[in-house]
This record gives C-alpha cells, sequence and structure tokens, in this order.
C-alpha cells in the first residue's frame, strides 16, 4: 500500500473555487466513508481549512487511485470534475508526506509559519480515528506531522516570521498601524463560536479591544466563549453572547467585526452592512446603491439590454470637453479609453455622441450615419469623422479585448474614500461576508482572497531555510521507519516459525530420551535456542537495515519467500500490531474529550 493526497489550495486554486468547493463537517464525514469504501483505498483522512482541502488515502494502485480521488473530491464540493481538475495537485509516497510534514510547519500557509495549522491537522487525525478510517500509515504519518511541526517552531524562529490567519488581517485592516494602538478602547463583535472565532476573539481581547460581543447560532457555545474571555486574567475586556438575530443590532455599535461560521450562504449581505453603517452614522451610506444592483458596463454587457440614452448616467469617466471636439472616437480621444474594457464601449460611445451634437449640428447635413457592430462593440460612426482610426480600434478590440494604450492618459485625481467607520474581517470558506461590500464607503473588508492577494508579498523569514532542512531530514526518518516497520511482521513470522520448530525438535528429543530430568532437558532446549537465535541474528538485523533504504522495501518479499513463510501468518502479526495502536489512540481521544 502507497500514500497518496489529492487536494487544492490558495497555491493552486483561486479563492472563488475554493469557496465553491469548501466541505461542511457532514460532508467531510461521508467523504471519508465513500473513500474507504472504494476499492482503492484502505484509509483516508481529510485536511479541510479555510484555504485547502485535501484527501489523504492508503492506496494500492496509483493511476486508479488518482481518479477516485479526484472524483470523490469532485462528487462531495458539488464542483464538476471538470472544472476541478484543473487546480488539483498530486503528491504520492516521500512527496506527500513532504507536502504534509511542509503543510504542519507552516510552510505551505497562506501567511508562511502560522501555527493554527497544527490545531486542524490534529481534529483531522481525531474525526479519521473516530470514524476508525485511519490505521497504521495515517495514524503515524498525521502523529508524526504534528512533532515535525511542533519541532520547528522550537528550534527556529519561524513564529517570527509566521502569525496567525487572524493577527495577519488585523494588521491588514489596521493600514500599517500597530494593531494594539488601532484596536485599543473599540468595540468588536465576533460572528460565529469554533476554534477560529475563539482565536479571534482571544487575539483581540490581547490587542486592547473595549468591548467583543460573541453571536452564535448556538447560544450557549457563544456565552461559554464570552465567559472564558471574561475570566481571563491576561485580558480585562468585557465580553458578552447575543443571539444571532440580534446581529443587525450589534453590527451598528461595532467598530470591528470578525466573522467565521460554518454557513453555507453569506452571513452578511452588503445591503445589511449598509444599513448598518446608516444606523451608526445616520448617513446614507455612499456606493450602497451600486453595491446592490450592477454597474452601467455591467448592463450594457448583458445581451439584449437597452442601451441607457446619451447623458442618463451620471459619472462618466471620460473627458468629455476634451473628446468633444472631434465626432465619435478618434485619435485625439484615444487616451481617454485607453484600456478600457470592450463591453464598457457602447455606453461610452452614446456620451461621447451626445457631448458632440452641437459640434455635428454646425456641418452639413449627412444622409446617415453607419453602425459598426464587431468583437463586441457598436459604436456610431459619422461618415466625415475619422473612420480610418475608429477602424483601428476595433480590430484592436477584436484581438486584444481592450483599447491598447498608445499615449500616455492624463492623470485623473481619484476622488478620497472617506475613513471607515467599520471594519469588517471575513476568515470563512465560503465566504460569509458579502464581497460587494468593497464597494461600499465607509467599510473596509478584508477577506480571504485580499490576504491571499497581500501575503504574496509578504517578506520570507531567514529561519525558512532552516524549517526546510528540518522537514527533509524527518520525511527521511519518516520513509526508512516506514520501510523498516514494512519487513517487521515478516521478521516476527520468522522468528515465530523458528520458534516453533524448536519446540517440535525438542518434543521429539522427549520421546527418543525419556530418562532426561529437568536439568538436562532445559540446558538442550537452551542450546538448540541460542543456535537457531544465533543463525537468525545477523540476517534479520540485516534485513532491516536494508529495507529502511530507499528501494529497499522488496527484502520482505525476498525473506518470506526464502524461508517459505505463510503470508497470512505475516498478515495476523501486521494486524495484531495495529490494534494495541488503535485502542490506545481510541483511549487518548476519549480522554482528551
Amino acid at each position: 500500500m502507497s500514500l497518496l493526497v489529492v487536494g487544492l489550495s490558495h497555491r493552486s486554486a483561486p479563492v472563488s473555487v475554493l469557496e465553491r468547493a469548501a466541505l461542511s463537517a457532514d460532508a467531510q464525514v461521508k467523504l471519508l466513508q465513500d473513500t474507504l469504501a472504494a476499492e482503492p483505498a484502505a484509509e483516508a483522512a481529510v485536511l479541510a481549512t479555510c484555504n485547502r482541502i485535501e484527501l489523504y488515502a492508503d492506496v494500492d494502485k496509483f493511476h486508479a487511485g488518482v481518479a477516485e480521488l479526484s472524483l470523490l473530491l469532485a462528487q462531495h464540493s458539488g464542483v464538476g470534475l471538470e472544472e476541478l481538475t484543473p487546480y488539483l495537485y498530486v503528491h504520492y509516497e516521500d512527496r506527500a508526506v513532504h507536502h504534509l510534514f511542509s503543510v504542519a510547519c507552516g510552510l505551505d500557509s497562506m501567511v508562511v509559519g502560522e501555527g493554527q495549522i497544527l490545531g486542524q491537522i490534529k481534529d483531522a487525525l481525531a474525526t479519521a480515528q473516530e470514524l476508525h478510517t485511519a490505521g497504521r500509515l495515517l495514524n503515524d504519518l498525521f502523529q508524526q506531522a504534528l512533532r515535525v511541526g511542533k519541532r520547528a517552531h522550537s528550534e527556529t524562529g519561524i513564529d517570527r516570521a509566521g502569525q496567525s490567519l487572524v493577527t495577519f488581517g488585523l494588521e491588514q485592516l489596521s493600514a500599517g498601524a500597530a494593531v494594539e494602538a488601532w484596536a485599543k478602547g473599540r468595540k468588536a463583535l465576533v460572528i460565529g463560536a469554533g476554534s477560529m472565532s475563539s482565536l479571534a476573539a482571544a487575539t483581540l481581547a490581547r490587542a486592547g479591544v473595549g468591548e467583543i460581543v460573541i453571536a452564535n447560532r448556538t447560544f450557549e457555545r457563544a456565552e461559554r466563549l464570552a465567559r472564558i474571555l471574561t475570566d481571563s486574567e491576561d485580558t480585562d475586556v468585557s465580553a458578552r453572547a447575543v443571539p444571532m438575530e440580534s446581529v443587525p443590532v450589534e453590527l451598528t455599535r461595532a467598530d470591528i467585526a470578525v466573522s467565521c461560521t460554518g454557513a453555507t450562504g453569506l452571513v452578511l449581505t452588503a445591503e445589511a452592512v449598509a444599513a448598518a453603517v446608516e444606523g451608526r452614522t445616520g448617513l446614507s451610506v455612499p456606493g450602497a446603491e451600486s453595491a446592490r444592483t450592477p454597474s452601467p458596463a455591467a448592463r450594457v454587457a448583458q445581451p439584449g439590454a437597452p442601451l441607457a440614452p446619451a447623458g442618463a448616467e451620471e459619472g462618466c469617466p471620460l473627458d468629455l470637453p476634451g473628446v468633444q471636439s472631434t465626432a465619435g472616437f478618434s485619435v485625439l480621444g484615444e487616451a481617454a479609453v485607453a484600456g478600457m474594457a470592450a463591453a464598457e464601449l457602447e455606453q461610452h460611445a452614446a456620451w461621447v455622441d451626445k457631448g458632440d451634437a452641437a459640434g455635428r449640428a454646425q456641418r452639413p447635413a449627412v444622409a446617415g450615419t453607419a453602425t459598426v457592430h464587431e468583437a463586441g462593440v457598436s459604436t456610431l460612426l459619422d461618415p466625415e469623422g475619422d473612420a480610418d482610426a475608429i477602424a483601428a480600434l476595433v480590430s484592436a478590440v477584436a484581438t486584444a479585448g481592450r483599447i491598447p494604450e498608445r499615449r500616455r492618459p492624463e492623470p485623473v485625481a481619484e476622488a478620497p474614500r472617506p475613513a471607515p467607520v467599520l471594519a469588517l474581517l471575513d476568515l470563512a470558506m465560503p465566504r460569509d461576508i458579502d464581497s460587494a461590500v468593497h464597494r461600499l464607503l465607509g467599510v473596509r473588508l478584508v477577506d480571504i482572497e485580499s490576504l491571499a492577494e497581500a501575503s504574496a508579498d509578504a517578506p520570507m523569514a531567514a529561519d525558512v531555510d532552516q524549517v526546510r532542512r528540518i522537514v527533509s531530514d524527518e520525511v527521511a526518518a519518516f520513509g526508512a521507519a516506514q520501510r523498516a516497520a514494512h519487513i517487521t511482521p515478516t521478521v516476527v513470522a520468522l522468528r515465530a516459525m523458528a520458534a516453533d520448530v524448536v519446540a517440535s525438535e525438542i518434543a521429539r528429543l522427549d520421546g527418543r530420551l525419556p530418562g532426561l530430568d529437568d536439568k538436562q532437558r532445559g540446558e538442550i532446549t537452551q542450546a538448540v535456542r541460542r543456535v537457531v537465535d544465533k543463525l537468525l541474528h545477523a540476517p534479520t538485523v540485516r534485513v532491516k537495515q536494508l529495507a529502511a533504504e530507499p528501494g529497499g522495501a522488496g527484502y520482505a518479499d525476498a525473506l518470506r519467500t526464502l524461508f517459505d513463510l505463510d503470508p497470512e501468518t505475516v498478515a495476523s502479526v501486521s494486524r495484531a500490531d495495529d490494534e494495541p495502536k488503535n485502542e490506545n489512540e481510541n483511549a487518548r481521544n476519549r480522554g482528551r474529550s
């Protein structure tokens, strides 16, 4: 059997795909059960976090295992296999071990070095043990991954580079200011009471917020978390619990809101956030309308949608006075539309056309106007205008999809955004907060997608190289231990067979020499056993050493063949070794719960 992992993460897939592929707790259980029922898999475990979904399995066939695990991920995530496949990665044998150890050390995290992943790996192992889907291989693998992760954090300074996703998100919200100075005395709302929400609440408390309100669908869990925060000796924060129905009201009082629930739909819509800010300030929120309705460009892009009359929309980004001197789009007006998507050109053509109406009225009347439909662009042309220039623009759109920038446009001063009165941190996958909130003025939203973009530029710590060396050493040691363990049942079966031979020969000796006293019989028995042990010692020690080396898996088969060992005897030794370990692990899990 061989270790295989199939998965996707923030490194291989966009957040929009991760969001759709996110697995609920029930879906993870069903995935484990179906994986174990599949023919190629003997063991299975699922590691699902806010930025990764990975299925680990012990399989007997590589290609069949990859196909089966990929199909199961697609089925249980609800994302079609054809759509999901380009974002999947596959690791096998030592590469799979290396991947999990790197994940455990925080090297593969969105925030390099963060330690939350250790708790998530521990939870994944506990779930697999509880469902009896983890056997010898995955038990050893995940337990060793936890040890490797702890070693990396204790022996290196990876913690200096790493921080929790919560801390990183709060740093993004504070926009460069120290989190403690930014958060001190503010009121915070935490939606959810799971592990991530609990970490967020504790982080906010240590940062010095004045009040924390916990909202959760199970009110008792919210109360328990609020009590823990209030009773903590490390902080003096005031914490209280509220039901989920109170979130809209509490949002009007909060300065910071963190959401991380297991909900499959939105917890906070753009309308709800806009209403909360309006309730807090008493003023309408700029941008609220655009967050609720499609933009003019989006409406133009819809097939069959009527074109808005010229001048009917406000906020046209074109510099109309600078364009009105020509008809339609010309080289002089090209800078104004440089970089504009093709879908937006039709609407802006209407603006320019109306703006130049007075100029055209002074020219001789023409029989009519021509309309060009090419590459999704519909532009009104003046026969006496710059038709060649317009044709060149249309051709460029057909090939590039956007108007090329041939001359540098004049810089346009952006309207200053008001300082946010509400800071939102969305750590859920799928997201809890509507992404349209990004367009609301007076609100700052940081979610998994924006964290992924920010972390791409985060500096790497000097200790990362040291952690990578630790991972490489631990992968080699784990592989050697697994290969050695693979031959151990064969060696045990060989020694058991030798003991049976000794016992049989001593019994035969008793029949031939019945006059032997107990002392003589004991001496003969010990002498025979010493001879057998000495004959077996060197070969069994050497075969364990050879089996621990890369490519040493065949020595167990050779030993079974040379000594004609019964395969069922070897298998029974393996099962006997597994049972005490599983019982001990289950007992430890029961003790933790």
